[in-house]
């Protein structure tokens, strides 16, 4: 007499196995939702702290949002989170970004940063490679309160705008030269 199935125990092993995958795109799922929820919450935070952010969103093809940065460092330094792309106001794709630093450098802190993607140009980059390094290829501009008060949509001449927004933490200096952004395959 033929069994259904020759080695019970691997029916079982690969049954347990299904199970835990199925938990852990479940996992995922709820993590992404999360990542997106908090990546409106930030743009919304950003908008209300810094007005001229609102009026480049106006110009903007993207928005790339990063809710929530952890960097710590004692000479060298670390950085990551993630992060997710809108256009039109909708989800197109989730993203990483993350950095290595070294020097002279102690402490931790934690937040979040905007890029508004200007010209098409920019946003195709993005979206057509794995990722790129902050700082080369397109042109762009860390905006901090001096500078947001002189933008409007007729001074929009880059290609990305950078707004860094929630920064709590003991860290000298931010900054978002050497950072990488790469897409997460969802």
């Amino acid at each position: 007499m033929m069994r259904p199935f020759p080695c019970p125990k691997l029916f079982l092993v690969f049954i347990v196995m299904l199970a835990s995958m199925a938990g852990t795109s479940q996992a995922i799922a709820k993590s992404d939702e999360a990542v997106v929820q908090n990546s409106r919450a930030a743009l919304e935070t950003l908008y209300s702290t810094t007005p001229a952010a609102r009026t480049v969103a106006k110009q903007a093809k993207g928005i790339l949002v990063f809710p929530s940065i952890y960097k710590a460092g004692f000479v060298v330094g670390a950085q990551g989170g993630n992060g997710v792309l809108f256009e039109d106001g909708k989800v197109t794709g989730h993203y990483n970004t993350s950095g290595l630093s070294y020097g002279l450098q102690a402490g931790a802190q934690k937040y979040g940063y905007a890029l508004f993607f200007i010209s098409q140009s920019a946003l195709d980059n993005l979206k057509s490679s794995a990722g790129f390094e902050l700082g080369t290829g397109p042109s762009i501009v860390i905006v901090d309160a001096g500078a947001a008060k002189s933008l409007t949509n007729k001074t929009l001449r880059n290609d990305i705008y950078a707004f860094i927004f929630s920064q709590k933490g003991l860290m000298a200096g931010i900054g978002l030269q050497g950072t990488k952004v790469t897409r997460l395959n969802q």
